[in-house]
């Protein structure tokens, strides 16, 4: 069992996501590569919820392949082009994330690899075994 650790002398966090989580021993671990927005016939949708469903659908289709759900993710990296794309990226994190929340971070970065790469995400998973 995961536990979550929001210590009062810390200010409470933003959104739905929780500031420590303890893994016990012996849990397996999967990292993923950052996963973009981008259709397996490389269309790109023009805008930030329809590439973060994406992003988040094949980070689905990887735990599923480890035999792991959302709820095994422990750490979300989201990356976003433009600081008004916060909360499309927010509203999309917090419909896939399941509880305990895991530990996030959401950075603003000057781009991806093609101009037309608005979100990027990456999860770290533990299942105890």
């Amino acid at each position: 069992m995961k536990k979550v650790f929001n210590p009062p002398s810390v200010r409470r966090p933003f959104g739905h996501y929780n500031h420590g989580l303890l893994v016990p021993p012996g849990a397996s671990l999967l990292v993923t590569s950052g996963q973009l927005g981008i259709h397996p016939d490389d269309t790109i949708p023009p805008d930030v919820t329809g590439q973060a469903e994406l992003c988040f659908e094949a980070i689905k289709a990887i735990l599923e392949e480890a035999e792991m759900t959302f709820a095994d993710v422990i750490r979300i990296s989201g990356f976003v082009t433009r600081r008004e794309a916060f909360p499309d990226y927010m509203a999309v994190r917090d419909r896939y994330t399941l509880d305990p929340k895991p530990v996030s971070t959401l950075l603003v970065v000057g781009g991806f690899t093609r101009p037309e790469f608005l979100v990027e995400v990456e999860v770290t998973a533990a299942k105890v075994v």
